[in-house]
């Protein structure tokens, strides 16, 4: 590829940027009574946000829907292609329509708009023509009018759905602030994701217990304990009295302490001679996010989990915890 070439490509790439950009820029003194009456309108709704559009707007549409739905605002996409022919259903008396047209004189938005009005349903419409029926049938009206399109040729949908999407995402992060979503809010909407994981999951749904907890009296050898951490495989044990009350633990890494420190009879030791009576454990309803980080501050890979009356209940290791995603 010659340099001339090279050079045309950044230019033009930089052209659709910088209209695009514009376009969004623009889109601030567009933030008027209109946007404050569609904020308000979709607080007050008490049913489900539904977005609506077609073509491009669609795509832009589900994407709204979507960032609406995960930040606090009930909300799902409707086609009104399909809207016509029956899925109108899915719109209740307390929901909220939110249609997307450019133009604002789409065919198919318009077929629907009768009924919405039937239902008494609030309308918002996200057009880049103030003066279109849509436009002119909704009850709050944000202008996404942009000065062109980024396509050279004017006509493939590029700076207008850049506009679209943006004025989409201020009435999410707005309402988001209106109704003090906060990160767990987020979390409960996103358990697969890692700030779900982190927020939400609770070491008891990660430990080991029953017959995968390591466990073993204060009166076992050392031996007894060695082969108890090789059957659990977790690289240490708990040590319990008469009542699986914790009071003791030994790991790995104090088998081999232990091991530098000269001759060991494993047969002759019992496993409260060398235990740790020292040592860190938490309760089951802690998160698994603060467990991952009071373990990496300890520099410690297993943690025993107790109950209010200090009874085992089960252990978890630093690989659990990276495995579920706890990062």
């Amino acid at each position: 590829m010659s340099k001339i070439d090279r050079e045309k490509i950044v230019h033009l790439a930089h052209e659709v940027l910088d209209i695009e950009a514009d376009a969004v820029r623009t889109l601030k003194d567009r933030v008027d009574e209109s946007f404050t009456r569609a904020c308000e309108l979709m607080l007050a709704c008490n049913g489900r946000v539904i977005v609506t559009g077609m073509g491009k707007s669609g795509h832009i549409g589900g994407k709204i829907a979507a960032t609406l739905a995960s930040t606090g605002t009930p909300s799902f996409f409707v086609h009104p292609g399909e809207a016509s022919h029956g899925d109108l259903g899915m719109i209740t008396g307390s929901d909220l329509v939110l249609a997307l047209s450019n133009s604002g004189e789409t065919d198919e938005l318009l077929m629907i708009l009768p009924i919405i009005k039937r239902l008494h349903v609030p309308l918002i419409a996200m057009t880049g023509n103030p003066k279109s029926r849509l436009a002119q049938s909704a009850d709050a009206h944000l202008n996404i009018d942009v000065a062109k399109e980024a396509c050279p040729l004017g006509l493939a949908p590029t700076a207008s759905t850049t506009a679209t999407l943006a004025m989409g995402d201020a009435l999410a992060v707005v309402l988001l602030e209106l109704r003090d979503f906060t990160e767990e809010d987020f979390a409960r909407s996103h358990p697969a994701g890692s700030l779900g994981r982190r927020l939400l999951l609770r070491i008891g749904d990660l430990m080991h217990s029953g017959e995968q907890l390591p466990m073993i009296g204060a009166d076992a050898s050392l031996s007894s304990a060695l082969a108890e951490m090789s059957e659990k495989g977790l690289g240490m044990t708990t040590v319990v009295d008469s009542d699986e009350r914790i009071c003791g633990i030994f790991t790995d890494g104090d088998l081999r302490r232990l091991l530098d420190h000269g001759q060991v009879d494993i047969q002759q030791l019992t496993i409260a001679e060398v235990m740790l009576t020292q040592f860190t454990k938490s309760a089951a309803d802690q998160l698994a996010g603060e467990a991952l980080q009071m373990m990496d501050e300890k520099r410690i890979n297993a943690l025993p989990i107790v109950d209010d009356e200090n009874r085992i209940q089960g252990v978890i290791n630093m690989h659990d915890l990276l495995r579920a995603g706890v990062v």
